[in-house]
């Protein structure tokens, strides 16, 4: 399962937002390192899809794709040297997939830290950079010899090289032109800056209705880098546990529609090349996570490891068509079910059927 880690400074909100996310009861406090340990929740991928199909089946049992949040305690200035958690924190970041940058925004006089985003934004990315300028410094010398002894660990070195020029400016990987090339071979050096990146900004209440001008700050220093996202995740932890038909009620009455937290998690999903296929049944609707380019074969071994191996087709019709028709059945009828196979290319929202050898 594909891990997110909430990074941010002590009181940002991290500890908040994977409350919200996972329905959790993690501390969140109004200090410093209320969070040593990183907490570990799974958070389910919101899917109007699975609703929908799941309706037209009459299932009985609907499965939503998942991901994994991890809430790793606060950073401050001097991380990269030891300062609060220090190496602690770092090697939490270093687990995970991607990196969500949990950002304040509210004002409140009883919790101490700035509240201006852009200055967590420096903070953050400042640390990590160092964090990974002295991963590379450490271990480039010993590259550059085996890399005179094997040439093909030159490749290696080069991407080293260039991201050592980067990393000297003050830069964070992802905000570099390192190609693709150099940044995949630069994986097993070190996971911090060379991550897909999101932001969410953490706003109070009463900025709720000024929100897109409270995080277009964070969108414009950011740009195309990542995704930004605007939410009062205090209210939305507090909804979060609440059920169902009282969530949505309270945050209709905040103006809030269905929140923010299924499209970032939405986001999230497709930020690491995720997507989903679908499959529906009396007994089971249910997503499954794929990587975009996955062929027919590959995402069968997503259900079962013998539908790979003994795989011959995959009967398939996108969501949305399926609906029209109202059962497989009727899809089937009308020639509106395709034939793939081998190497067909799934594609987000399609509804599979494998057939396999035994």
């Amino acid at each position: 399962m594909e891990k997110f880690g909430f990074v941010g400074l002590p009181n940002a909100g991290k500890s908040s937002l994977y409350n919200a996310l996972t329905g959790g009861s993690a501390l969140a406090a109004p200090y410093a390192f209320a969070t040593t340990d990183p907490n570990v929740g799974v958070a389910k991928v919101f899917d109007k899809r699975l609703d929908a199909l799941s309706i037209m089946s009459n299932t009985k049992k609907i499965v939503h794709a998942s991901v994994q949040f991890n809430d790793i305690g606060g950073l401050v200035e001097g991380a990269s040297k030891g300062e609060g958690l220090g190496n602690k924190f770092l090697a939490g970041i270093r687990e995970v997939d991607a990196i969500v940058f949990v950002l304040r925004a509210f004002e409140d006089d009883d919790v101490p830290g700035p509240s201006d985003p852009l200055e967590h934004l420096r903070i953050l990315e400042i640390e990590l950079t160092l964090a990974d300028l002295d991963v590379v410094e450490k271990q480039i010398y010993k590259k550059r010899k085996a890399a005179r002894a094997d040439a093909s660990l030159q490749p290696e070195v080069d991407a080293a090289e260039a991201a050592l020029a980067v990393l000297e400016e003050g830069v964070p990987i992802y905000r570099s032109d390192l190609s693709d090339e150099h940044r995949e071979e630069l994986r097993p050096w070190f996971r911090l800056t060379n991550k897909p990146v999101l932001a969410i900004v953490n706003v109070g209440e009463e900025q709720l209705e000024e929100i897109e001008s409270v995080i277009a700050p964070v969108k414009a220093e950011l740009g195309e880098i990542a995704s930004v996202f605007g939410a009062s995740i205090q209210l939305e932890a507090e909804a979060a546990q609440l059920d169902e038909e009282d969530r949505a009620e309270m945050l209709e009455a905040l103006g809030l529609g269905e929140g923010a937290l299924p499209q970032f998690i939405q986001q999230a999903y497709h930020v690491l090349g995720l997507r989903t296929f679908l499959t529906t049944g009396e007994q089971e609707t249910r997503a499954w996570t794929f990587r975009v380019g996955s062929t027919a074969p590959v995402c069968a071994g997503k259900i079962h490891s013998d539908l790979e191996r003994g795989f011959i087709k995959a009967e398939t019709i996108r969501w949305d068509e399926l609906l029209e028709f109202g059962s497989w059945a009727k899809a089937k009828e009308v020639g509106k079910i395709r034939q793939e196979g081998k190497d067909y290319i799934v594609q987000d929202g399609d509804v599979l059927d494998i057939r396999h050898s035994t």
